[in-house]
This record gives C-alpha cells, structure tokens and sequence, in this order.
C-alpha cells in the first residue's frame, strides 16, 4: 500500500485577505471632474457673493461676506476638511476685497457729495 500525500489547498496555506480600505469621500472625484467645489461650500459661495460683489453700493455687503468666505474656504482646504475650492477661495478673496475698495469709494463719494451740499 503506498499513500498518496495529498497535496494542501490554497485555503490551507495562504491567510484569508485582508479588508479593503474604503476611500476618503473628500478625496474621491465626482461627476463635476473638481470644477465645482460643492464640497468646499465657503469658497463657493464666497465666489459667487465675489462676483455679485461687484455691484456698486450693494456688493459692499457681498464684498466683505466673499472676503470672509474666501478666507474660511481656504482654512478648511488646509485643514482637511474640504476637498478642493482652493481656486474658488483666492477668487472670493481677491474679487471680495477689489469689490470692498471699490464699493468703499463710492460710498465715500456719495457721503463727500451729500456734505458738500
């Protein structure tokens, strides 16, 4: 009688796999193709309230609103907690304080006009 060693199965000799690791949301890319920073709303709405800023007398509202946005908007993008929208941000920042000197101008021309007489 010999005996025929069997041989071991795959199961037998190799560790079972290891668990996959689920992708940060934040870093995965979505339909937009990162055009969009929806997940940044900060630096988006702060570009938005930028561009609308630049309405005379009634943007300077918006203006600071974009100035301080933009600055939030790049704060999480640093910290992690957005992803993308840095674009959007220095967008908000730079349109946000243009949009401020220049509403600020005509704010100080209407008030010069009115004491002058």
């Amino acid at each position: 009688m010999e005996s025929d060693p069997t041989p071991a199965t795959s199961s037998q000799t190799q560790p079972p796999p290891l668990p996959q690791a689920q992708p940060d949301p934040r870093s995965t890319p979505d339909a937009t193709g990162g055009i969009i920073p929806y997940k940044n709303p900060a630096a988006l709405i702060g570009y938005y309230l930028g561009i609308f800023g630049m309405f005379p007398l009634l943007g300077l509202p918006l203006a600071i609103a974009a100035l301080v946005l933009g600055i939030v908007g790049l704060r999480r993008r640093a910290q992690g907690k957005a992803y993308g929208g840095s674009v959007h941000a220095w967008v908000a920042i730079v349109l946000g304080s243009i949009a401020s000197l220049y509403n600020g101008f005509f704010v100080f021309l209407i008030v010069a006009a009115a004491v002058s007489g």
